[in-house]
């Protein structure tokens, strides 16, 4: 077999382990052995490149803000203030055609800015949103897909572990690519906003109990803006010392996860014993992302090893695609393999294969990660793989509303999160305007 035949073998491989149940992790580094086995012919060869791959792997200082941003993302969880961001939510738009669902999605924007992580969102506005609309007289199918479709939010607007995991593939500044993600995130949650009061209007029959609820007294919304407050100087901190200069992005971590830990502890929701349990929890994601990282690393050098991504890129240059052309395929592929596979997933596989293509046209890497962003977050609303609604499904406490109910749900939003996507590919300056 030639290399390129050895490559193509190796991407086939994946995919099928991954969607037969091995972890991507171990798919990745068994394809890799294999991979660099064929090609060299020597076992010893390819567990030496592999050694090296994995001592490589995770040894920059920039890894640091892996654990670091997770461990903000869980005290923020654990201490409930994914709650409170829905309660001031709630009060600002109740008396909104459509208000519970807006509140769901302003809280979900807002919490993502101090998560990143969109499985955890999910899980908690389906125990705090959802029982909620549905007392108000919603279809439990709307509230769920509101959930769903603003969850993903959560990889969007930084910080995002999504970004940083391709910020780290693809060697560009992770700072940058959260600063990137947030003209994208506000319009993604605007855009959510507009269709669910469009909906509550034009065809309250999918939304039911959409008709608003008494406006909140001045004084109570006072009061619930004032719960936001240390929340809000949290996101600044965080965001705004990255922007300013102040803080490299691990750095950031580093003072997002104090704060968070001193936020809790000041609402008198982080006990030890929780506090144990979060920094367990932290390790276990830290180190399940760096075996990631690692295997993908020697993903990256089989693949290199190939000449697969030589030949691909000389064949999309013969093809005459161009950028976009190039830009709306990959996006078509990674829409296509979200049915599948889960986000990291897809990135792991596609991005090191696409990265010398779009590297050789001069693509803004920058855009290019945004694209892929939410290119990847729209498969965690598509059947059947879509992990936000499974998440959704086993946080419900009502057995009534189906996995279908879920799917369906949210299927309006992740049209809307194809509509933007549109737009971030026609405009690149809503992505890199503020850069």
């Amino acid at each position: 077999m030639t290399g390129v035949e050895i490559g193509l073998a190796s991407l086939a491989a994946i995919i099928g382990l991954i969607y037969l149940g091995m972890h991507v992790a171990v798919a990745l580094a068994l394809t890799s052995f294999l991979g660099v086995w064929a090609l060299k012919g020597s076992p010893l060869l390819a567990s030496r490149l592999l050694a090296l791959a994995t001592f490589d792997g995770i040894s920059s200082y920039v890894f640091g803000v892996v654990p670091l941003f997770v461990l903000m993302g869980l005290v923020v969880s654990a201490a409930g203030i994914g709650k409170d961001t829905f309660e001031v939510a709630e009060r600002l738009f109740r008396c909104l055609r459509g208000g519970l669902g807006v509140a769901t999605v302003g809280a979900n924007a807002v919490f993502a800015a101090i998560t990143g992580i969109s499985i955890a969102s999910a899980a908690v506005f389906t125990k705090v949103a959802v029982p909620e609309m549905i007392r108000f007289g919603y279809r439990p199918r709307f509230a769920v897909g509101v959930v769903a479709g603003s969850s993903v939010l959560g990889m969007l607007i930084p910080p995002s572990l999504l970004f940083i995991l391709y910020g780290i593939l693809t060697e560009q500044s992770v700072g940058d690519l959260f600063i990137a993600g947030i003209g994208p995130g506000i319009l993604l949650a605007v855009a959510y906003a507009v269709a669910i009061v469009a909906a509550a209007y034009f065809a309250p029959r999918f939304v039911d109990g959409g008709a608003g609820a008494p406006p909140t007294a001045a004084v109570e919304r006072l009061e619930a803006l004032a719960k936001l407050g240390p929340i809000a100087v949290l996101v600044a901190l965080v965001l705004g010392g990255i922007y300013g200069g102040l803080f490299t992005p691990t750095e950031a971590g580093a003072v997002g996860a104090l704060g968070a830990i001193l936020i809790a502890v000041a609402k008198r929701r982080l006990d030890g014993g929780t506090l144990w349990r979060v920094v367990v929890e932290t390790g276990h994601v830290t180190a399940s992302i760096c075996f990631l990282l690692i295997a993908a690393g020697m993903y990256m050098r089989m693949l290199s090893l190939t000449g697969l991504p030589d030949f691909l890129g000389r064949w999309i240059v013969d093809a005459e695609l161009g950028v976009t052309g190039v830009v709306l395929a990959y996006v078509a592929v990674v829409l296509l393999m979200g049915t599948i596979l889960d986000s990291s997933s897809i990135m792991l596989v596609m991005v090191p294969l696409v990265l010398p293509v779009v590297t050789g046209y001069g693509v803004d890497l920058v855009w290019f990660g945004v694209i892929t962003v939410l290119a990847v977050e729209i498969g965690l609303l598509t059947p059947p793989f879509g992990l936000s609604a499974f998440v959704i499904k086993s946080s419900l406490a009502d057995d009534s509303i189906t996995l279908g109910d879920v799917f369906a749900g949210a299927l309006p939003f992740a049209l809307v999160m194809l509509a933007v996507l549109g737009l971030v590919i026609a405009f690149p300056a809503l992505s890199t305007g503020l850069l």
